[in-house]
């Protein structure tokens, strides 16, 4: 059971990354609803078929914070983190493997994470604090959301709801946030694409950014909800 969890988030990180990027690709990064649906669509069947063997984290800040507040080991948490990064990686590389020649966009862009404020626009609209900001709030939003709907017990109705919630706020995210930031929420999902094209823009930024805002997330919730209840 144990091969079958990390089995599990890694080919769940590794669709996320490859039908979101192809979404980018196919789209030559131009059409943010494609681009959000394929993301939210892709994550809520995987989070919808997943749920009973990992928790559906596919995400490290996710895994991270549930470790935060003790809904995890902090072994469970770095070993998922692990394998959710290697199926960033895997995806990138696949990607560019098919999508190449296909599509002219995908020799220079795979899918990385990039927005206005992290060199998509230009270098004079990079801006370090509003990735982190962005980034981070993105990922408050998409955590709080799972905290209610895979977390927390109490909700009853959960198991039938929680993978189109949660698909739903990373569309709704990527809507938002998708032509500042990229909207990754997701080191791992940022990760693979940039290992593959060397686009490090402002990397470390969502690494943090998501780690903070996930974190804090499970920590408010915890203290308003799970606490008052």
């Amino acid at each position: 059971m144990r091969t079958g969890k990390h089995f599990s988030e890694f080919i769940a990180t590794f669709a996320l990354t490859f039908v979101g990027g192809g979404a980018i690709i196919a789209t030559n990064g131009e059409n943010i609803l494609v681009i959000a649906l394929a993301h939210g669509l892709i994550l809520a069947v995987m989070a919808s078929a997943m749920m009973q063997v990992s928790g559906s984290q596919f995400n490290p800040a996710v895994s991270i914070a549930l470790a935060t507040r003790g809904k995890q080991s902090w072994s469970q948490a770095m070993s998922f983190s692990i394998v959710q990064i290697l199926g960033g990686i895997a995806a990138a590389y696949l990607l560019k493997a098919t999508m190449v020649p296909a599509y002219s966009f995908a020799n220079t862009h795979i899918g990385e994470t990039l927005g206005i404020y992290s060199g998509s626009a230009g270098p004079e609209m990079i801006s370090a604090w509003r990735v982190l900001v962005l980034e981070g709030l993105a990922a408050f939003f998409l955590m709080w959301i799972i905290m209610a709907v895979a977390v927390d017990s109490k909700n009853k109705q959960h198991a039938g709801i929680a993978g189109l919630a949660i698909g739903g706020v990373v569309a709704a995210d990527i809507l938002c946030f998708g032509p500042l930031t990229g909207a990754s929420m997701n080191p791992a999902r940022s990760f693979g694409p940039a290992l593959v094209t060397g686009a490090w823009t402002l990397q470390w930024c969502y690494w943090v950014g998501p780690i903070v805002g996930a974190s804090l997330a499970a920590l408010c919730y915890d203290k308003t909800i799970t606490t008052n209840d």
